[in-house]
């Protein structure tokens, strides 16, 4: 994989970025990502019957060849609002023309995930998480730009040394999708974050250098973004150092723009296992057809997948939704991993739930459905913590030679357990 040239410049129009550097734009100009990229055949095949009747209305000249391409999805993304107002109703949001013109809220929908927010009202949930609003710029107390201090806990740029055996790659700053909640969205809001070969090379050579590192997860960004050479580039630098047991992947491809897991593509991750792969996913219908063929390519290549759900209000703050979703997660062998109290980034004051509800969804789900269907709830906690696990209180303390302890039905029982 040392072939890919070691320049620092802007993909060139028309040439095949699979041959050099990744270095994409995430700033919010008008630049389309990979503009004069060749658009190639694609193995891809699945188009639901409300996609395809979007495409037909929005993208008519848009070929099956076109739309199943992951590298087309990105050029043809939304990402302004006068675009937007083509499937949206962007009148009715509030102060619309100072959206427009603010350029601290970058936009990017891949016509695929736009096709699911087609003919919904502006609340529907998949809406608000991807569509920016105004209450964006309002800072609120406890809020800050990196809540979890991950820049003060670089040993070197973009490679986060949180806990003693693992690490966090920042391996890129572009996302085919801007969630609106984003904990790192103070990365997309830079001009340019330009990410390569030279950059990961310090984070590798860092990590060959920390035997006491087994568990290396890949994210960004969103890793998935990034062409093929490149994240097997990464994936074969990372799977030669002896004691890196397992690798994890962290991306919302899957969800957004599950035409990027081609058989070709899943066949190269096949070569570097044990690998792990955390899906971030957000509402029930994000399971589509094609999020469910994308997802059985990745586990019939014995790629393990789990879930991280950020619990959103008026998106998936309700027992049954989430319920629904861990449902239908583990029906495409997707096995639900966490719930995250949404990050004190700033203007997400608007997003943010009490942890009460947090605790009451965990209570909802457990003994009233399977375990493996019961994800963790967890808060990162500010300043740096780590994640810190919730649950509602089932131990209940000790009378005697008991432990006392409540069940998902509320009914107190006892447990012999004599004190030493």
């Amino acid at each position: 994989m040392n072939d890919i040239p070691q320049q620092d410049c802007e993909p060139p129009s028309g040439q095949d970025l699979s041959s050099i550097e990744v270095v994409l734009e995430t700033s919010v100009s008008d630049d389309v990502v990979f503009a004069k990229t060749e658009i190639t055949a694609s193995d891809f095949q699945v188009i639901s019957p409300s996609t395809y009747a979007f495409r037909k209305t929005f993208f008519p000249q848009a070929t099956d060849k076109q739309w199943n391409s992951w590298r087309w999805q990105i050029q043809n993304s939304y990402t302004n609002f006068r675009k937007l107002s083509e499937i949206l109703d962007t009148s009715s949001i509030d102060d619309v023309d100072f959206l427009v013109k603010s350029r601290k809220l970058p936009l990017r929908i891949t016509p695929y995930y736009a096709s699911l927010l087609y003919g919904k009202p502006n609340d529907y949930a998949l809406t608000k998480s991807v569509v920016p609003s105004k209450l964006e710029l309002k800072v609120s107390p406890g809020e800050e730009a990196d809540p979890l201090h991950e820049e003060s806990m670089c040993p070197v740029e973009n490679l986060v040394h949180r806990y003693p055996d693992r690490v966090l790659m920042l391996s890129t700053g572009f996302c085919s999708v801007y969630c609106r909640y984003c904990t790192r969205s103070h990365m997309v809001l830079k001009d340019k974050k330009h990410y390569g070969i030279k950059a990961w090379e310090r984070s590798i050579e860092y990590i060959r250098n920390n035997p006491s590192v087994r568990d290396v997860i890949i994210s960004g960004g969103d890793p998935l973004t990034m062409p093929d050479k490149h994240i097997e580039f990464l994936l074969s630098s990372l799977r030669d150092i002896p004691h890196v047991e397992i690798i994890r992947i962290g991306t919302k491809v899957p969800m957004v723009m599950p035409q990027r897991i081609t058989n070709k593509f899943v066949k190269m991750l096949k070569k570097y296992h044990p690998l792990y792969m955390s899906i971030h996913v957000t509402h029930p219908d994000e399971i589509t057809p094609e999020v469910t063929e994308a997802c059985k390519r990745l586990a019939d290549a014995g790629i393990v997948m789990g879930s991280q759900t950020v619990l959103l209000k008026g998106v998936n703050d309700h027992v049954d939704t989430m319920k629904e979703l861990m449902h239908r997660l583990l029906k495409i062998r997707v096995r639900p991993y966490y719930i995250y109290q949404c990050d004190p980034i700033p203007g997400s004051s608007h997003f943010r739930t009490p942890v009460s509800k947090g605790i009451e969804i965990i209570r909802g789900l457990r003994g009233f459905t399977s375990g493996y269907a019961i994800p963790h709830y967890v808060i990162d906690a500010p300043g740096g913590g780590g994640k810190v696990p919730l649950l509602p209180e089932y131990y209940q303390g000790r009378e005697g030679n008991y432990v006392m302890l409540k069940n998902f039905e509320g009914k107190t029982f006892r447990y012999y357990d004599p004190a030493e």
